[in-house]
């Protein structure tokens, strides 16, 4: 892919990057010109990943639960680039039970990276881009938090925190330029996906208007979209790639 420069001169962060969309992000965001910034969990895939992207990607180890990791990510990434531009809270996890099934250390762990990972990372990067007047938060939900579905009680949940988070976010960063969006993805093809069994992957596919999964790719264009300035009116806004599963 080559590409046109609508992130040209921008740094970015993306967590949650060494595989499935936060790869395809980050992929993208490099060819468009940023410095992207991927953290995760999975040094050896992250590594490699910002290897192949070249000069304009590094990796770092990241913890998105732990208040010191996001200070020392952004006071890196600050005091090397001189500015934070752009954050993509991608990072998640998905852990299934009905509301009489689940775990509580599934509860504690899907709270920790879905909820406070992100709420903790917007905090973060606010002195940065309120010191550039500008910045782009882009959030990664799902679509389980525009309709809840049986036996996602612990994931949905954080992810209808999500978006709550996100519109107050931007309600209260708006008049430092800080443009706050979520965008909800619906059955793409991605590690965390595959894990479904065959029949369940079969289901969704009915459910499916398109008749497909997504590639994490077509969730990486609206993500570049809301990173760059193309959507410099936009805030506080939810957006759904999903195939039309919820029609």
């Amino acid at each position: 892919m080559s590409g046109n420069g609508r992130l040209d001169g921008k740094v970015a962060i993306v967590t949650g990057a060494a595989s499935g969309m936060g790869a395809a992000e980050a992929r993208l965001f490099v060819d468009e010109g940023a410095h992207v910034v991927l953290t995760d969990l999975d040094d050896e895939r992250g590594v490699a990943l910002a290897e192949t992207l070249g000069d304009r990607a590094e990796y770092r180890h990241h913890d998105v639960g732990d208040e010191t990791h996001w200070a020392e990510l952004v006071r890196h990434v600050d005091s090397t680039h001189g500015r934070v531009d752009v954050l993509v809270n991608n990072a998640g996890v998905a852990r299934a039970g009905a509301i009489d099934e689940f775990s509580w250390d599934d509860f504690d762990l899907s709270v920790r990276v879905n909820q406070r990972g992100p709420l903790l990372g917007m905090r973060a990067v606010i002195e940065p881009m309120r010191r550039s007047g500008r910045g782009s938060i882009v959030n990664i939900a799902s679509g389980a938090a525009l309709q809840g579905e049986r036996g996602l009680i612990v994931y949905s949940g954080t992810k209808f925190a999500l978006r709550g988070m996100t519109q107050v976010a931007a309600a209260e960063l708006a008049s430092d330029g800080i443009r706050v969006n979520v965008v909800h993805p619906g059955c793409i093809d991605t590690p965390m996906h595959q894990q479904n069994p065959p029949e369940h992957q079969a289901t969704l596919i009915g459910r499916i208007p398109l008749k497909r999964f997504g590639d994490p790719a077509e969730v990486a264009t609206m993500v570049l979209f809301l990173a760059s300035d193309e959507s410099s009116y936009i805030t506080g806004t939810d957006f759904a790639v999903d195939g039309g599963i919820l029609l």
